[in-house]
């Protein structure tokens, strides 16, 4: 069986390149859904019906456990496929597993938290309940960012930095010390982030933490790491193809590795 990697897009490939490198064991199933992306700009329902028809693509496809790296899913959705959807589905004993509380659980002593995320993330409160669970004197900046994702999406990188000079300054007046990137796309774009940002304050990234959260779940639940197969495919898939993500594919993962257009459409 498979661990599945569930995005609207390119920052899914991130996270699972950096799986791919740290448990390069596993095998994995990417599913990144092109063809509905942007998810910020969806409602919590639509967002929902989304994410159940490809959660349930990627357990027919042989997932045992299926992360879901996007923070609009997460925030919108995790809950109420792991209590409503997972329960009452023909596919016991697996698991959906969100990236948010892996997120927050980073912060360590940090007092003064920024995040920046598509409307829908920070809109849902996600990430403010997650910290007050965790440390309730944690102070939480949240900015909503719609500039950036299609940007990313359509690689251009550097048209991100005027945005990103006008989001950052409320989070920079308010003395952050760390900003999350709440959405796995801004990963691409570290380099801008981190030029407009005071030195001092830390960039948690996802992509940099979920391998070892990955690896100590795993270690928790044996039942789950057993049933993984070992033998180090990795299998990508879109519901839109476009020659951006074929070459990035295998510049990431090499000519071995291609990328295929999903059923799941």
């Amino acid at each position: 069986m498979k661990i599945g990697i569930f995005d609207s897009g390119l920052g899914g490939l991130m996270i699972l390149r950096k799986l791919a490198r740290q448990l390069p064991q596993y095998d994995y199933l990417y599913l990144g859904d092109t063809k509905n992306l942007p998810y910020g700009n969806k409602s919590q329902a639509q967002i929902y019906k989304l994410a159940v028809r490809t959660v349930e693509h990627m357990f027919k496809q042989d997932c045992a456990l299926v992360v879901i790296a996007c923070n609009t899913v997460s925030s919108e959705a995790l809950r109420k496929l792991q209590q409503d959807y997972l329960p009452h589905s023909r596919f016991k004993g697996r698991k959906i597993l969100g990236i948010i509380r892996p997120t927050v659980e980073t912060i360590g002593n940090i007092r003064r938290v920024g995040l920046i995320g598509t409307r829908q993330t920070v809109a849902s409160g996600a990430y403010r309940r997650e910290l007050e669970n965790i440390d309730p004197d944690v102070k939480l900046f949240a900015v909503a960012t719609p500039a950036l994702v299609d940007l990313i999406e359509a690689q251009r990188l550097n048209r991100t930095v005027e945005p990103l000079k006008i989001y950052l300054r409320p989070l920079i007046a308010n003395r952050i010390q760390a900003l999350i990137l709440g959405c796995t796309h801004y990963g691409l774009i570290r380099k801008q982030i981190r030029a407009g940002l005071p030195k001092n304050v830390k960039i948690i990234a996802q992509e940099d933490l979920l391998s070892g959260k990955l690896e100590s779940y795993l270690k928790r639940h044996p039942e789950i790491q057993s049933q993984l197969g070992k033998s180090g495919k990795i299998i990508l898939e879109v519901t839109k193809l476009n020659p951006g993500y074929s070459k990035l594919a295998k510049k990431w993962f090499g000519k071995h590795v291609h990328l295929s257009a999903s059923n799941n459409r």
